[in-house]
């Protein structure tokens, strides 16, 4: 087993699976039992498949929290919440009805207007409008502000924040057989579409991890054949390295103020979790010993460092308090837990469980020490906790191909992302944007 933690200390936990430049097709294979009923009628003024309601029926569908009326077979296309038959509409099963209108405005911009209505509970007048708002953007905007409207609705009706406009980034690995494999630092939309190259490399490029604002990526990347710590800026395309010690250079951190980078260094010998400031430059050591550390992850309020570490005899989670350098052992259910990020609230650690010879991807109560299995293949990896804590996407395997699963915290909702081509590495979920 020790053997195992070494080979996943020093690969990062790489895991293969496929994506294409285009969307990525969501299946949802769980959901919960008592989904919300919601219609979404095509927005006026849109008729083609990238219909506003199109794309917000999509990103409620794949939460697994909602369960979509088929708006194609309905007599009804209500575009204002005066033409909304309340009675046809509870007839249909519809808790919540979305309507709207996209209108051409000066500039080749558009208005937007939607209405997230209640069926069930509309007053006597005939409606209960749940919210309403107008929006204005580019043509290229539509897409985006379909998301957020979704973040809305979400937030609405289940009282938690969308993520819907979030961004995964991966690393893409182009492979053929009479040439060297291509390496690619991509950003896309939590639902694929957008892709975005950030770096693209004939070196491996491995562990991305977002900064707090989502402006930034630190990543590991073997250029010069030797292992260094590198960050991104989305926006500007601005890249620097921040660490080329000899050895080992990996698992890169950013604290939540964004002024700190978490990393693992073999500088001194055995893999130890390090703090580099960014600001001023200087590097602290946070463990010693002889055990290997490795994987460390802040906590939501930036006082400790949890991390993988062997020191029990077996890859376990432990937490690290940066002001008095005292260490606690998280993890006790099973022999191999590894891999840990903590929930948002910081109340549970998401994280690699093995069980009966299997990897699952799992949940920790840190409070109680019960562990929830969020997969089901032996064969996932990679976990990564959207920020609103809902969710966590991870890499895994269906019908024998690499494929990107997602899973609710719950373990009630699960959604799989088909093999395409190119092999995708370590998901990385982005923070809230904007």
């Amino acid at each position: 087993m020790l053997k195992t933690f070494k080979l996943l200390m020093g690969l990062l936990l790489l895991c293969c699976l496929q994506t294409s430049y285009a969307a990525l097709q969501l299946e949802l294979t769980q959901g919960v039992d008592r989904a919300i009923p919601l219609a979404a009628v095509a927005f006026a003024g849109q008729t083609d498949g990238s219909n506003i309601a199109d794309i917000i029926q999509a990103d409620l569908k794949y939460s697994g929290r909602f369960k979509l009326l088929d708006t194609q077979q309905v007599n009804q296309q209500p575009h204002t919440s005066a033409e909304v038959n309340y009675g046809y509409w509870r007839n249909q099963g519809a808790d919540n009805l979305v309507i709207g209108s996209v209108t051409p405005v000066a500039g080749g911009r558009f208005k937007v207007n939607f209405v997230l209505l209640d069926v069930i509970n509309a007053d006597p007048a005939g409606q209960h409008v749940l919210l309403q708002q107008e929006f204005t953007t580019e043509s290229e905007g539509l897409r985006r502000l379909a998301h957020h409207i979704s973040d809305l609705i979400y937030q609405k009706l289940t009282g938690v924040r969308g993520v819907f406009s979030t961004k995964i980034a991966y690393v893409l690995v182009k492979r053929w057989p009479n040439r060297a494999p291509e390496y690619r630092l991509e950003v896309a939309d939590m639902d694929g579409y957008n892709p975005r190259t950030v770096l693209v490399s004939s070196s491996p490029i491995m562990s991305p991890s977002w900064s707090a604002d989502g402006r930034q990526i630190a990543y590991v990347s073997f250029e010069n054949r030797r292992s260094g710590i590198y960050i991104s800026d989305i926006v500007t395309g601005a890249r620097r390295i921040v660490s080329s010690f000899p050895g080992i250079n990996g698992a890169p951190a950013f604290s939540p103020n964004g002024r700190q980078l978490a990393m693992v260094l073999s500088k001194e010998d055995k893999p130890k979790i390090y703090v580099k400031d960014l600001l001023g430059g200087g590097i602290r050591q946070i463990t010693d010993g002889w055990s290997i550390d490795t994987e460390p992850r802040w906590s939501p309020d930036g006082n400790a460092i949890i991390f993988t570490s062997d020191r029990g005899g077996a890859p376990q989670i432990y937490r690290a308090e940066l002001a008095t350098g005292s260490t606690t052992r998280l993890t006790y259910n099973g022999y191999y837990n590894a891999r840990a990020s903590y929930t948002p609230d910081g109340s549970g650690l998401a994280m690699i469980h093995r069980e009966d010879g299997q990897y699952y991807i799992a949940l920790q109560d840190i409070a109680s020490g019960r562990v929830i299995l969020l997969s089901t293949t032996g064969y996932d990896q990679s976990p990564s906790i959207a920020p609103n804590g809902s969710m966590v996407i991870y890499a895994t395997q269906a019908g024998g191909r690499p494929v990107l699963g997602i899973s609710s915290t719950d373990g009630r909702v699960k959604i799989r992302l088909p093999a395409r081509d190119g092999d995708v590495q370590e998901p990385a979920w982005s923070p809230f944007l904007g």
